[in-house]
């Protein structure tokens, strides 16, 4: 990469870094990822309920593809803002994986919950108590280990399709919209009359406060969380550090560009922007040989630069005639 142009995205990534810094926009993080759940829950929750007041009319198959399609949808709308977790699981296990600092977490999670009981209180407002509001619960006849059990594996798969397709320069968001939506319909479409596939402790757990039965809540927060650091942990196993591309997938690009590379929570590694830094490959701005983006040099500092390589020149040709 010409020098330039690796000093232009080294300007790039400071601004991003810079943007992500500043604490005044964290409202904005924190409205989209209320808002994303929100929609999320609506989906996940609302495919029951209007499917009990419509006498069938959605059908198992629509209700569970619903939320992987509202997935994809959502990481392409709101991925470059907050990072599009939408699930307190997601944002534990980017924490863990060290893309995502911890004291961020709490308002994450909070925002993600708030999100659930809106979408959960507007469906009771909307159809009463039907499929009480959207609730997880383990299937008839299945016993609550297996539930557990499932909700572990469940999430395991999609934290590891998260972890996995924010783990190289070829994720920025977007591609891994496809992959986790898909995850998300396909899960859905074998697992959900086991546990409900619900693999997110907010959309479980805002249908059950609006609804008022709590019973089965700690199957959908034990077993999501438990198996997104089993993802974790087995993310470090396969792919060792993590990558400073998953950051920027876990933290939302802000505004200005791409967050820099940097040392994660966890390794400490040295980024590759330190590493630029440390070898002198810097923006234009910081080698006085090169002109900062738009400027150009004066007519002296050009005939100076001219003299100087003059010399040589008449040296290099000497010692060709002379061979």
């Amino acid at each position: 990469m010409p020098l330039a142009d690796s000093g232009r995205q080294a300007r790039i990534r400071t601004a991003g870094a810079a943007a992500f810094a500043d604490s005044r926009l964290e409202w904005r993080r924190l409205l989209a990822e209320l808002g994303g759940t929100f929609f999320l829950v609506l989906v996940a929750a609302g495919g029951g309920t209007v499917n009990a007041v419509s006498h069938g009319q959605v059908g198992r198959a629509a209700a569970v593809t619903a939320p992987g399609l509202m997935v994809l949808a959502l990481i392409y709308t709101i991925g470059e803002t907050s990072g599009a977790h939408l699930n307190p699981a997601v944002t534990v296990a980017f924490a863990a994986r060290g893309h995502f600092p911890w004291w961020r977490v709490p308002g994450y999670l909070l925002a993600q919950l708030c999100g659930a009981a809106v979408a959960a209180g507007l469906l009771r407002a909307l159809f009463g108590s039907a499929e009480r509001s959207g609730a997880t619960f383990p299937g008839p006849g299945i016993a609550t280990w297996v539930a557990l059990v499932m909700e572990v594996v469940l999430t395991l798969g999609l934290v590891t399709v998260i972890l996995g397709t924010a783990s190289g320069a070829r994720n920025v968001g977007h591609n891994a919209a496809i992959a986790v939506g898909g995850y998300v319909a396909l899960a859905g479409l074998w697992a959900s009359p086991v546990s409900g596939a619900s693999m997110n402790p907010a959309r479980s757990l805002g249908p059950a406060l609006v609804a008022g039965d709590l019973r089965a809540a700690w199957i959908y927060v034990a077993g999501p969380v438990v198996g997104g650091l089993i993802a974790v942990a087995l993310a470090w196993a396969l792919r060792g550090p993590g990558s400073a591309a998953a950051d920027v997938a876990a933290q939302g690009a802000k505004d200005q560009g791409p967050a820099p590379w940097r040392r994660t929570a966890l390794t400490g590694a040295r980024g590759r922007g330190q590493a630029e830094e440390e070898s002198g490959n810097r923006s234009p701005g910081d080698h006085p040989e090169l002109p900062a983006r738009g400027q150009r040099r004066s007519g002296h500092e050009d005939n100076r630069r001219l003299r100087r390589r003059r010399p040589a020149r008449a040296g290099t040709r000497r010692l060709q005639r002379s061979a």
